[in-house]
């Protein structure tokens, strides 16, 4: 990725308004140093509260992250646990850091299947943060983009069955209204770290029109300096949405 400053005389895409982030390399960081997978979480997690930060400082007023998927459960169970077990911590210990960021978090993923105590803390740490306006933190949890679209269709379909809705009245906006991420403006600019070029079962459909932007960095060293250079980037691409350009 080209880390270049815009010329003095760009007319840069204005933006992003929300950036969203694949965070991927943590396996591959813990093993590049001889220790255990756990360990790269860890670390992970610490980059979440720097870019958290740094996107805050930067302006962009909504952040998606990717952190678990639905496909994930295949992982080890030792590995799932800990994973678990690092959401709890951050579910309990972030809020404060939350708080001074202004960052109001939002859970987006199918709570069905995760512990009673993750969904208490999900919904406690969404409430304590609700207040807060300077950016919105979404965390993808438990979270795949076909189940949430065959979510949607279903939870449309059976209000067409109920006569709740005509199917003549089915457009984007309904769509869209029945995806988990409801009130969520579309990703601007979607961020995969670790240099793998796949957006791997993420917002589908709402990074329909997003820039993607591959990063070689591993998610634990990734920082603010590392999204400035992301968000320049995409400040270069003319965005045409599938019209012509100049």
């Amino acid at each position: 990725m080209s880390t270049a400053p815009l010329p003095a005389n760009a007319d840069p895409t204005p933006g992003p308004n929300h950036v969203a982030i694949i965070m991927d390399g943590n396996g591959r960081w813990a093993k590049a140093r001889g220790l255990p997978r756990v360990a790269g979480h860890r670390r992970g997690a610490d980059a979440v509260r720097r870019v958290v930060r740094g996107a805050g400082e930067l302006g962009i007023p909504v952040l998606t992250l990717f952190a678990f998927s639905t496909e994930n459960w295949t992982r080890p169970a030792d590995e799932v646990n800990d994973l678990m077990g690092l959401l709890r911590h951050y579910l309990r210990n972030e809020l404060d850091e939350l708080r001074r960021n202004g960052a109001r978090l939002r859970v987006i993923g199918n709570r069905e299947g995760l512990a009673s105590d993750i969904v208490r803390d999900i919904s406690d740490a969404e409430s304590l943060t609700r207040g807060n306006s300077r950016i919105d933190v979404n965390i993808c949890i438990n979270y795949g983009a076909r189940a949430e679209i065959l979510q949607a269709i279903r939870s449309l379909a059976r209000q067409v069955e109920a006569g709740e809705l005509s199917s003549d009245r089915i457009d984007e906006d309904r769509f869209e209204s029945a995806l988990l991420t409801s009130g969520v403006p579309d990703p601007d600019l979607l961020i995969r770290t670790s240099g793998e070029q796949r957006i791997s079962n993420f917002m589908l459909w709402q990074c329909a029109y997003a820039e993607l932007v591959f990063v070689d960095t591993l998610w634990p060293d990734f920082g603010k300096e590392h999204l400035e250079q992301a968000i320049a980037e995409f400040r270069r691409r003319e965005r045409r949405y599938g019209g012509v350009g100049g």
